[in-house]
């Protein structure tokens, strides 16, 4: 069997995906061909060899801080929101295992009805055997967001790059879809991040990288192949280091 000769620059990332990427066309909800290619996408990483975590924001189904900015009490509002992301990290599942991918949900929020409770040094065999593991229900706390629960689970499993796949296929000075003259940034760092106040992710979650050396990648999920393009370590999107 000849060796890829693209072969995967790194062992074990995390994909952080929002949840409006699931959505497709539609304004709210799950798409379910959309769920299907990015899941095509995933498996094509997989059969790379590579380690997989994922982390799925609940955006598409319910958004907590818009719901507390309307009036709803914030540790309400966000624990609806981890809850959203159960439904996509399930339907993302679901989706994976009819693809033949071992496939395991872990949340930080106990159900064990639904979902292993998240224990990292479990996480971390599941992802040595192969299988992908899916982070649900953010980091288990309100006021934090899901790029904070990705860097949070980089962190702690041990990943050599964090991969935010959006909508926008890549960080600019500002939203180019309302701004024509809005520069791309092919490179940055975290702390052009932070400075710039560039909307990435928020505070926190750059904060916790930079300290702890991670790399990011912000990439479109909306093309098929960014994600293995990625992975290979080629010029794809923003870098931010």
């Amino acid at each position: 069997m000849e060796s890829d000769p693209n072969p995967a620059a790194f062992k074990r990332v995390l994909i952080k995906i929002s949840g409006e990427a699931l959505m497709g066309d539609h304004e709210f909800g799950l798409d379910s061909a959309t769920l299907r290619r990015i899941c095509s996408d995933i498996k094509e990483v997989k059969d790379l060899g590579v380690e997989i975590g994922i982390v799925v924001g609940g955006g598409n189904i319910f958004r907590g801080l818009a719901a507390s900015e309307r009036g709803m009490d914030r540790v309400t509002a966000d624990n609806m929101g981890m809850l959203a992301t159960v439904i996509n990290s399930l339907a993302m599942m679901d989706t994976l295992e009819a693809m033949g991918c071992y496939t395991r949900v872990m949340s930080a929020i106990p159900m064990e009805a639904m979902a292993e409770p998240y224990i990292r040094r479990r996480a971390v065999r599941h992802m040595e055997k192969g299988r992908l593991v899916i982070f649900a229900a953010g980091t288990g706390n309100p006021y934090f967001s899901t790029d904070t629960a990705a860097s949070l689970r980089a962190m702690e499993c041990g990943v050599e790059l964090l991969i935010k796949a959006t909508n926008v296929d890549g960080v600019y000075s500002a939203d180019p879809k309302i701004d024509r003259d809005a520069e791309f940034f092919p490179t940055l760092t975290y702390r052009d991040i932070l400075t710039r106040q560039l909307r990435v992710m928020d505070p926190t979650a750059a904060s916790l990288l930079m300290e702890n050396k991670i790399p990011l990648k912000v990439i479109s999920i909306g093309e098929p192949g960014n994600l293995l393009r990625a992975v290979r370590g080629e010029e794809v999107g923003t870098l931010i280091s």
